[in-house]
């Protein structure tokens, strides 16, 4: 017996609807693009980390994912895009020190809330920032610096990626714990001229990341003193930490890797697992390892406890500096 045309309509609509059930119905991640928005520049630190994360991640996956870098603001712009993402699993973010740790003790109102607009899915990585002072200046020890800050007050210049940036934080915390040294902040914009602006002297010391602090201390023109973390640097055994000074001290720029708020939970598992399964992949550590970086692993819930501390630990500095943001 023909079906009729009505009946024809018909099959094909309930086809159409089986059709999006089974598909809805398929585990993540279906055949669709992934991207990881990283709220810095190409070439930049977080950049590194979030090329590394796409290319290891996608193969745990079997699935593309492509890297949306969105610079500036401090990392506001990409922060509030990536909040307002569709919360599938196919918008992922990169949180770090500036986004999930200083930022949100350093703007009155941010575009996004670091905790309720996010969902953690684990660490990444990360690196020690080491305290380079310039080679000409005879400074061998955090000791000595100190010293030679005490001697002669106001001298001494150190240079920061901007105000209110971790680094500049880093160095207001160590600033306080050795006495409420007189020193003078010297803001450039970004680290790249920072790190140039301690080779010529313009600048005494800085505390840039360890990737960006390489090239001057290679170069013979910057000395490597001390490192912020709570362990020495693999790079440097022989450079202190800090924390050898004033015990407690620990500054680490650190990487992660979240989803919008409200992804769903079987979504968030295999990212979660294939993260693991990525820093434990001897070519993910390699590249960290060669931007001057150490692979971190987590579970969600360690993640979200550790962005929670990381926020009520810079809050505290910054106001304790009373830095602002205009």
């Amino acid at each position: 017996m023909p079906i009729s045309y009505r009946g024809f309509l018909f099959a094909i609509a309930a086809g159409a609807v089986l059709a999006a059930a089974q598909a809805s119905a398929q585990p993540y991640p279906k055949k669709q693009v992934i991207r990881i928005i990283v709220p810095q520049a190409v070439g930049s630190a977080t950049d590194t980390v979030g090329r590394l994360l796409a290319t290891h991640i996608g193969n745990e996956l079997g699935q593309q994912i492509i890297v949306d870098n969105r610079p500036g603001a401090g990392g506001l712009i990409g922060s509030e895009a990536a909040a307002k993402a569709p919360p599938d699993g196919y918008t992922l973010f990169l949180p770090n020190i500036s986004t999930h740790g200083v930022n949100p003790g350093l703007y009155a109102k941010l575009p996004y809330d670091p905790v309720k607009d996010f969902a953690p899915i684990g660490l990444a990585g990360g690196t020690s920032n080491i305290l380079i002072v310039n080679a000409e200046l005879p400074i061998k020890s955090v000791k000595e610096l100190i010293e030679h800050a005490k001697a002669k007050p106001g001298t001494l210049r150190y240079a920061t990626p901007g105000q209110g940036s971790s680094q500049h934080l880093a160095v207001e915390l160590f600033r306080t714990l050795a006495g409420d040294l007189d020193i003078t902040h010297l803001p450039y914009r970004g680290s790249g001229p920072g790190v140039t602006a301690v080779m010529s002297g313009e600048a005494s010391f800085m505390m840039p990341a360890a990737p960006s602090a390489l090239p001057a201390i290679r170069s013979g023109r910057a000395r490597a003193i001390a490192v912020t973390g709570a362990k020495r640097h693999p790079d440097f055994p022989d450079v202190p930490t800090i924390a050898e000074t004033f015990p407690g001290y620990d500054v680490t720029s650190w990487y992660g890797l979240s989803a919008p708020a409200g992804t769903p939970q079987a979504v968030i598992d295999p990212i979660s697992a294939a993260l693991r399964k990525a820093l434990a992949n001897p070519e993910t550590v390699k590249g960290l390892m060669a931007a001057g970086m150490e692979p971190a692993t987590s579970t969600p819930e360690e993640f979200a406890a550790f962005i929670k501390a990381e926020i009520e630990k810079w809050t505290k500095v910054i106001r304790q500096a009373n830095i602002t943001i205009n």
